[in-house]
């Protein structure tokens, strides 16, 4: 029998984005099935979800690089919950270096990761979501580094400018069978994977890093985890029945803007 609450997936669940987004489909009534590698962290989550929340959640511990785990997610939530209403492809991994320095291993885990499992997962949430004929939503979690590259990150760029683009073709294949596919393009986010940058003496640099996108977004400043769970929460809700096959940028403005605030005021201090 299939549960009549909706079931939410999510990847990289056990911190950050990920894991206020589990919070927030609890919230609103979803069972949510966390997966991450810190199963403490996924425990606790668990733990704060069934005695606040009033939902269920589901511990699935795995190293998202890893192929077995894909389809034995999907597989575990089927057998608990008969349903799969959300998926979140939200897990990344990436290093900090240019082309020039990065290993082969680095760039195939990073690709394993951030692209071919998101790929992978959406097939088989969909087969789900298709087969139980109430549709569903698959939100991927890109980055404004898609398209505002720094250089540094070349698996991770390449990840997140291929996933928006297979947003719009799996947007395409499964939207005749009631399943929308959208994707999130994040500015700066206060998570771990915006505090872990260093200079060229090993030093701290994520300060002054974070520091100067302020400088460049209208906003003027990062986002909270909690403000992302927001957008992916409402693009898997009714609300948002006519969106599918597209990218959401969710980054204060950065994107657009065209030089940071300390130049505007040079030229035109009274306005800025």
């Amino acid at each position: 029998m299939i549960d009549s609450k909706k079931v939410a997936v999510i990847t990289g669940a056990s911190r950050g984005i990920g894991r206020e987004a589990a919070l927030r489909f609890a919230d609103s009534g979803y069972h949510v099935a966390l997966m991450g590698r810190d199963t403490d962290a996924l425990e606790a989550l668990k733990t704060e979800i069934e005695a606040r929340r009033g939902s269920e959640a589901m511990v699935c511990p795995g190293d998202v690089a890893q192929p077995d785990h894909w389809d034995s997610l999907i597989d575990h939530v089927v057998v608990r919950w008969r349903r799969i209403d959300a998926l979140v492809n939200n897990a990344a991994w990436r290093t900090i270096a240019p082309m020039d320095g990065m290993s082969l291993a680095d760039w195939d885990k990073t690709i394993r990761i951030c692209l071919t499992a998101p790929a992978f997962l959406a097939r088989a949430a969909a087969s789900v979501m298709a087969r139980q004929d109430t549709g569903g939503v698959i939100v991927n979690v890109s980055s404004v580094m898609s398209g505002r590259t720094p250089g540094y990150s070349p698996a991770y760029i390449a990840c997140k400018g291929a996933l928006e683009s297979l947003t719009y073709e799996l947007a395409t294949l499964y939207g005749p069978r009631g399943i929308r596919v959208v994707c999130v393009n994040p500015g700066n986010v206060l998570t771990d994977m915006s505090s872990d940058f260093q200079g060229g003496d090993g030093t701290d640099a994520s300060g002054t890093i974070v520091d100067d996108m302020h400088r460049h977004t209208p906003l003027g400043r990062s986002a909270s985890p909690g403000e992302l769970a927001n957008v992916i929460h409402w693009l898997a809700s009714e609300e948002a029945s006519f969106i599918t096959g597209t990218t959401v940028v969710a980054d204060g403005g950065f994107s657009h803007n065209f030089n940071n605030y300390s130049l505007k005021k040079l030229q035109f201090p009274q306005a800025f």
